[in-house]
């Protein structure tokens, strides 16, 4: 059976950037729209993370533009105490389904179809199928499809390990962890990502003992430091502060590692091991409190990634083996989030086609929201793409100087282009532009801070160049 439609654009996916780019663009234009998702409601890979995933990010800045998440509440209990709440798995969830029921289908002009697969589009039609009914759709798309599977989101639920477990060795996702858990003496987290920091922390704060805690790190990470990221007036000083003297720190750099030793003294960056220097940066966020349990930790397996697990041993890519206690529990928490390694780039606009990337890293909401705007606003693919220019995924400190400067970039851009600046100062989702943009004339003392924040910003790109080009010609 094939029912055909017509659509202005059809998107592919309800996670948080779909939900960001087709609230906007609702807001932009009288576009039909149709959202297409292998979920069976919104908020793309929420739906599949484990129960006590949180955002890493405050609440307040996280979503569609139009609608809040959250209430604005600092927690007073906990490792994030002092800070602003930060929305659970479920809360997220709520949060993108209320925005579909509440805001999206009242307008009369977004169509959802969940629980269907995305087939194939060319020559402006799409075609997609019900997973239960296997009905098929055939839609003739007059503006664009809207892809916003190009960097192939994984969790821990649903992505294939790349080693072989045994027969008898008990291997689970964090989703099955909690109810796992009990019955095992030992426990090894595989993995040295945000998730297997979170299966940590979960892990003692479910009263584990350290020392039946096995960590498998392959490499370490740096870490966002979450005090100076909280994108609210009053962190003001915390921020800004720290932002200067990321500034003043990019600008006198000779190379990436006293430069991120240098940001890590400043307070924007943390580390979990202080006398292991990370490889790895992805932007993950976390506070003192979480870097202090994870400290706790203390069996850490540094060799390599792992090739098998056997009864009671790991066998690592190296051809090393591991000896683990018995009646040991490994929990994967290898999936990436995106693919940092191989993400390439692509213009954003084409004919037929959007593909939203990051513009603010790391801000995908945002991102996406901009992207709906200027796909609105601006005559022609052309001046869209000068608008929104994506910026790389870092995997380490090296790619982190790519990002940094292709945020510095669009920042300006958007300054210098007055309708994309009138929007950004609108958007809920730009939290740190807020922040400085809701400086009085008689902040005398925030007006010092940004005077000498902006004093650092041509030194810091100058310099960030020239370091770009220093590791890209030793490559």
């Amino acid at each position: 059976m094939l029912e055909k439609m017509e659509t202005d654009y059809l998107v592919v996916g309800t996670g948080a950037v779909g939900m960001a780019f087709v609230d906007t663009l609702l807001d932009e234009s009288n576009a039909n729209i149709i959202m297409v998702d292998n979920h069976h409601q919104p908020g793309g890979h929420w739906n599949d993370a484990y129960s006590f995933v949180r955002l890493h990010q405050p609440s307040h800045f996280y979503g569609v533009a139009s609608t809040p998440l959250g209430s604005m509440r600092i927690d007073e209990t906990g490792i994030n105490k002092g800070y602003f709440e930060l929305a659970t798995g479920n809360e997220v969830q709520s949060y993108f389904e209320k925005v579909m029921r509440e805001r999206f289908l009242p307008s009369g002009r977004v169509r959802y179809f969940p629980m269907c697969e995305w087939q194939s589009s060319e020559a402006g039609i799409t075609r997609f199928t019900n997973s239960l009914s296997g009905k098929k759709y055939e839609v003739s798309v007059s503006q664009k499809l809207v892809d916003t599977t190009y960097f192939n989101t994984t969790v821990p639920s649903r992505h294939k390990r790349a080693y072989d477990v045994g027969d008898g060795v008990a291997c689970v996702t964090p989703t099955q962890l909690p109810l796992a858990a009990e019955k095992f003496d030992s426990y090894c987290i595989v993995g040295a990502g945000k998730t297997a920091m979170d299966v940590g922390i979960w892990l003692l704060g479910s009263g584990a003992q350290p020392d039946a805690i096995s960590w498998v790190c392959p490499r370490h990470s740096w870490l966002l430091n979450r005090e100076v990221v909280q994108g609210h007036e009053k962190f003001f000083f915390e921020s800004m502060n720290c932002i200067t003297e990321q500034l003043a720190a990019i600008a006198r750099a000779k190379d990436v590692d006293q430069l991120f030793e240098d940001l890590e003294a400043c307070g924007f960056l943390l580390r979990i091991h202080r006398d292991r220097t990370p490889s790895m940066f992805h932007y993950a966020v976390i506070s003192k409190g979480e870097i202090e349990q994870l400290r706790k930790i203390s069996k850490l397996i540094e060799n390599g990634r792992v090739s098998a697990i056997e009864q009671e041993q790991l066998l690592m890519q190296d051809g090393s083996r591991v000896p683990m206690p018995a009646n040991s529990l490994y929990i994967d928490c290898t999936a990436s989030a995106v693919n940092f390694i191989d993400s390439k780039l692509k213009p954003i606009f084409e004919p037929g086609l959007i593909t939203p990337q990051a513009t603010q890293v790391p801000n995908p909401c945002f991102s996406a929201a901009m992207a709906a705007f200027v796909e609105a606003n601006y005559p022609n693919d052309e001046a869209r793409n000068k608008a929104c220019r994506p910026i790389p995924l870092p995997d380490n400190p090296t790619g982190w100087l790519t990002s940094q400067l292709g945020n510095m970039m669009n920042q300006g851009a958007f300054n210098r282009d007055p309708i994309l600046k009138k929007w950004v100062a609108s958007c809920r989702l730009d939290a740190f532009g807020r922040v400085s943009r809701g400086v009085k004339p008689y902040h005398l003392k925030k007006i010092a801070v940004l005077t000498r924040l902006r004093k650092n910003i041509k030194p810091a790109v100058v310099n960030l160049k020239q370091l770009i080009d220093k590791y890209n010609t030793a490559a």
